[in-house]
């Protein structure tokens, strides 16, 4: 059964401490949303942090790991990089490695990906008829990541920035 206390708590509250534990819950909010603000203006990036959500990039990135993303307008796309996009109709980003560079004559890049433990490149997860991705699809390009250590089942965790 789902245990109802804390109810008896807030009823035998005056208003002036109902009113100071309401004033900091918002705040604590409050803060999460400045901060995670505030990382998007340095970053560049609508999402400065995403979770890896499947395998398709092991053994480099394992799911559940945190990779810290930038997004910066004058760094170009290089071959290698690991990029977080969003395809035009689906919500969840993807993290792939950028496998291929197409630039044209006018400087205008479009680049290819493919996650490390997939056997062919990610024009079948693009929307049909693209073959390429665009800078506007970039939410972010990996620059560190917090891993839980797997070896011996420590539960050990590191943060590796390459910034």
């Amino acid at each position: 059964m789902l245990s109802l206390d804390f109810l008896d708590d807030v009823r035998r509250m005056n208003k002036r401490q109902l009113y100071y534990q309401v004033l900091n819950f918002g705040m604590i909010v409050s803060s999460a949303l400045m901060i995670w603000k505030g990382l998007m203006v340095i970053t560049g990036s609508e999402s400065p942090i995403v979770v890896v959500l499947s395998g398709s990039m092991e053994p480099a990135f394992h799911r559940g790991d945190l990779l810290f993303l930038t997004n910066r307008v004058e760094d170009p796309i290089r071959v290698g990089e690991i990029v977080v996009f969003r395809i035009e109709g689906r919500e969840i980003p993807i993290v792939h490695r950028v496998l291929k560079i197409h630039e044209k004559q006018n400087g205008h890049i479009k680049f290819l990906t493919k996650g490390d433990n997939n056997a062919v490149d990610d024009r079948g997860l693009y929307k049909q008829g693209q073959h390429w991705l665009e800078k506007k699809d970039v939410v972010g390009r990996a620059r560190g990541f917090y891993e839980e250590n797997r070896v011996e089942d420590r539960n050990y965790l590191f943060l590796i920035l390459g910034l």
